[in-house]
């Protein structure tokens, strides 16, 4: 098994490397020449020159291959960027050696840096932790208690504002939206506007990709609202034959054609009282969107083959994982349509986005395959070990939730005995072929391709994204999208017009610090 050393790199090493007596070998230097390991992988905030001459000099002394990672920080004790800088390195390292033995070294750098890989280690990524000093040598960390924290600069972060102003009013208790698990700040302010939209009988659009929860979250509005007593209509648009969305969405009467033997309601009619939630609802075809457009502004329904309108009293859910603002622009949906449905917009973000949602997911998605398994004859409730954790943690999940439990279900069929191990993960996951077929690198040529607007899809997709991950701070999103200065940002919103949410959202006034 591989054995990956990951540290940091401090003065004392460069000290080191130019034969300054005082440093001796320096932390690296000892825990190198102690450890035998095959990799040494070091974060560094120094110039290139400096990583050079440390590598250089270290390579000289050991057979390991050693690399350095620079990174950028404001100061040494930056704990958000530290553990950024950290998690990256790791997860990096863990696709290239998904089974190596991964060792932290505690004693270069700050205590920052030092704090941030004993909870890297003791929690997200498990890892034997290190010290070393010219007294005592080279020794294994002995830390007497397990740290749960999943995020440090949570517990340092000033609390949302934003969050706090949508949870203002709200009653303590929401069981209704227990069902979605989460606990990163993206969740929190979605959870919270979504409680404010329950009880308003407006329509809501629910945005994100394939697998995020969409309907999860629909249903959770659905049962908060006044109609909670009413029935619960769930329709996907994209599985009705374009022939039969008049009789499916609106119902007929006996005879009205061909196979017609009896009188049947139709969706609306059937969430008459209570939700209809069009998943999909970007799937549907024109000509349908025209008519589903008039039953929601009439209120009412004419059967396929009667003369009678029928009313109807609904509240109608959409969802969609196509950004409908610009299918209206290429005419694939209706304007109106869209203005309609539009009223609260909620945006579920992908796993990937949802920082420290992962681990709690995995563990609350492991308990439902075990309950839901238990009454399989012979089936053992199963336990992740410490390498099966880090496979999932370091896997980016195109697949969302979904293909999370897809896998956590598949390597509960694999395993034999009551652990799921790393290579029970290895053989559940999807084929990386399969999982980059809509990558923006593995599109096909021609076809429609179109490099500009591809290009700036991804720039508003990424500021927008920093936009919301800044709080609406441009200095702060100008650093997360690597740009000089918040005056580069500034002319990039303008010039991609970000700041009039495709999405419907309103863009609140982003502030300069």
């Amino acid at each position: 098994m591989e054995k990956i050393l990951l540290t940091w790199l401090g003065f004392v090493d460069l000290n080191a490397a130019l034969g300054i007596p005082e440093a001796g070998m320096g932390p690296v230097g000892q825990a190198v020449l102690a450890g035998s390991y095959d990799k040494v992988v070091m974060l560094s905030s120094h110039d290139t020159p400096q990583n050079d001459m440390h590598i250089k000099w270290l390579s000289a002394k050991s057979p390991a291959k050693i690399v350095a990672e620079k990174v950028a920080i404001t100061t040494p004790y930056a704990f958000g960027e530290i553990y950024e800088h950290a998690v990256r390195v790791i997860q990096e390292t863990i696709r290239e050696s998904p089974n190596a033995r991964m060792t932290f070294h505690l004693s270069p750098g700050t205590p920052a840096m030092a704090a941030v890989w004993i909870i890297l280690g003791k929690t997200r990524f498990p890892a034997e932790l290190i010290e070393s000093s010219q007294k005592y040598g080279v020794r294994v960390a002995s830390v007497p208690f397990d740290i749960s924290a999943d995020f440090l600069p949570d517990l340092l972060r000033k609390p949302d504002e934003e969050l706090a102003r949508l949870t203002q009013g709200l009653p303590p208790d929401a069981p209704e939206f227990d069902a979605i698990i989460h606990r990163c700040d993206a969740m929190k302010r979605l959870v919270a506007r979504a409680r404010r939209a329950a009880p308003r009988n407006v329509s809501v659009l629910i945005e994100g990709e394939s697998g995020t929860g969409k309907e999860l979250l629909a249903r959770a509005i659905h049962n908060a609202s006044p109609l909670r007593k009413g029935p619960f209509v769930a329709v996907n648009c994209g599985a009705i034959p374009t022939e039969l969305v008049d009789a499916e969405f609106f119902g007929h009467e006996k005879g009205a054609f061909t196979g017609a033997i009896a009188q049947k309601a139709g969706f609306l009619e059937a969430a008459h009282g209570g939700t209809l939630f069009l998943d999909e609802i970007g799937e549907l075809p024109v000509n349908a969107q025209v008519k589903l457009l008039r039953a929601l502004q009439e209120r009412e329904i004419l059967r396929v083959g009667s003369t009678t309108p029928k009313k109807v009293d609904i509240r109608v859910i959409a969802a969609t994982n196509r950004n409908l603002f610009e299918e209206v622009g290429r005419g694939r949906f209706r304007e109106d349509l869209f203005h309609r449905l539009a009223v609260a917009v909620l945006h579920v973000p992908p796993v990937r986005e949802r920082k420290g949602d992962l681990s709690l997911l995995i563990e609350k998605l492991l308990e439902h395959v075990n309950a839901e398994s238990a009454s399989q004859p012979g089936y053992e409730p199963k336990k992740l070990t410490a390498a099966a954790r880090t496979l999932l943690l370091a896997h980016t999940w195109p697949g969302n939730v979904r293909e999370l439990l897809n896998t956590l279900q598949r390597a509960a069929i694999w395993s034999g005995g009551c652990s799921i191990d790393d290579r029970d993960i290895q053989e559940s996951l999807l084929p990386a072929q399969h999982r980059a077929q809509s990558g923006i690198l593995d599109r096909p040529l021609g076809d429609g391709l179109d490099l500009q607007e591809l290009l700036d899809d991804v720039a508003r997709h990424y500021m927008k994204r920093a936009i919301e991950e800044s709080g609406g701070n441009k200095t702060a999103a100008a650093q997360l999208l690597g740009l000089p200065s918040y005056q580069t940002f500034s002319n990039w919103v303008k010039r991609y017009n970000v700041e009039r949410a495709p999405s419907g959202r309103s863009s609140r006034r982003m502030r300069v610090q």
